[in-house]
């Protein structure tokens, strides 16, 4: 059932846990966590949103002559970490960023999101539902308790103990979120090496997302205890599978999945179908945003069971869509390019963004494609005309500039800023030398 918390609800709450402090989280335009910790003093006054920061220190937010931001928690985002008893019990309240004036700030990402998801409502549907599968590595910390690049395990798909030294971190995660209100549903080590995944159940796009930012907290705060260090970096290490952040995805009416029509026959809508088409259509121009990193290009590679063609298929895992086997209220489209250093809040809004203007536009799927692609030769490829992914940072950025979702969908501010953000991370990356060129070109000139 939906939550409705009150004002009243929070201070029963803190008062019947003995909460001592208390986290307003937010999120940054680059997905970091950002929080502003309080007192329980304080908790009336950040209930009346009365609670200002600097937004001006934030990435992305504002010029230093314009910083006062406030915070307005949301009252349903209320959770205790089950972790925190020992020294004086700490809440978390996850925050919207508002403007001195009242208005929502056009630079939150969460807010971003809402605003696409209203949109969705105009154009007939209710709910936007996301079942995320964010994975993760674990690699052992030195003497220092920095990371080391040894990781926990040689563990492989489905592993069991000892092969899996993950096992008991990944069960300790599962107990805390489980404390926390997750309904987990599955946790398994991963294909690779040191490589994990946990799922939850899907939820409504604005609580999805919290909660991929909860989990990543609570996992690198459990992974701490065990002398580990969690990471949601794709592409760790070269030569093994990377971690990506497949994505469940139905459009809901009313109660109704929008995907599923008995009458056809994989059982999917038009709905479904131009759904498809969108994504596949606008996805070259919003993968800067869901990929966000110069290490996310690593992991899109062929080789390593990550999707890098432009397909979809009802089975075949080599494609970029999928469509899981489950029909009826289970029905639903697997978006398989994600990966979980990216911000989600942008991510859900510019794959909801592309996944609408095929509903509008009534746009038709493309023929499924059920061949491996992994291993069709290049002219194959071209005969069935399946287009690729952008190979690197740079190209993907010069592809949000030149479509047009990227700046429909996330906001001038946000748009201007990202960009920028992503130019000077490419740069930086761009003028560095590397291990590999000093490897490999030192010597022989």
């Amino acid at each position: 059932m939906a939550k409705n918390y009150t004002k009243e609800d929070i201070k029963r709450f803190a008062s019947e846990s003995d909460v001592k402090f208390i986290r307003l989280q937010f999120t940054d335009i680059l997905g970091t966590i950002k929080n502003v910790e309080i007192p329980i003093s304080q908790l009336d006054k950040a209930l009346d949103n009365k609670m200002m920061f600097d937004g001006s220190s934030i990435e992305g937010f504002v010029r230093i002559e314009e910083s006062d931001m406030y915070l307005y928690p949301d009252l349903n985002t209320w959770v205790v970490f089950p972790w925190t008893a020992e020294k004086g019990k700490v809440a978390r309240l996850i925050c919207d960023i508002y403007n001195p004036d009242g208005t929502p700030f056009g630079g939150d990402p969460r807010n971003n999101l809402k605003r696409v998801l209203k949109e969705m409502e105009d154009l007939g549907f209710t709910d936007f539902n996301l079942g995320p599968e964010p994975e993760f590595f674990l690699f052992k910390l030195d003497e220092k308790g920095a990371p080391s690049l040894e990781l926990n395990d040689n563990g492989g798909y489905f592993d069991l103990a000892p092969t899996d030294l993950g096992e008991n971190c990944r069960r300790d995660i599962v107990l805390e979120l489980e404390e926390m209100g997750f309904e987990i549903e599955a946790s398994h080590h991963e294909v690779a090496p040191g490589q994990h995944e946990i799922d939850f159940k899907y939820a409504d796009a604005i609580t999805a997302c919290d909660q991929i930012q909860t989990f990543k907290l609570v996992v690198k705060t459990i992974a701490r205890k065990h002398g580990l260090h969690a990471t949601f970096m794709p592409k760790p290490v070269f030569g093994i599978n990377g971690s990506g952040m497949h994505v469940n995805m139905s459009f809901f009416k009313d109660g109704e999945n929008c995907f599923y029509d008995a009458d056809d026959d994989l059982e999917l809508s038009e709905t479904a179908y131009s759904f498809i088409a969108g994504v596949l259509e606008n996805v070259k121009s919003f993968v800067a945003v869901t990929n966000p990193l110069v290490n996310s290009y690593k992991r899109l590679v062929p080789g390593y069971e990550a999707p890098c063609y432009l397909a979809w298929s009802a089975s075949n895992r080599s494609a970029l869509i999928r469509i899981p086997a489950k029909r009826g209220m289970a029905t639903r489209v697997e978006l398989r390019c994600p990966d979980p250093s990216s911000n989600p809040y942008l991510t859900f809004a510019v794959i909801a963004a592309a996944g609408l203007d095929g509903v509008e536009k009534g746009l038709r799927a493309p023929a499924p494609i059920n061949e491996d692609i992994f291993h069709m030769t290049d002219d194959r490829r071209e005969e069935l005309g399946i287009d690729s992914l952008p190979g690197g940072l740079e190209a993907a950025i010069a592809e949000l500039e030149a479509g047009e979702i990227g700046l429909k969908t996330l906001g001038e501010h946000v748009f201007t800023e990202y960009v920028a953000a992503k130019k000077e991370e490419w740069d930086s990356y761009r003028t560095t030398i590397h291990t590999w060129e000093i490897e490999n070109y030192q010597y022989k000139f």
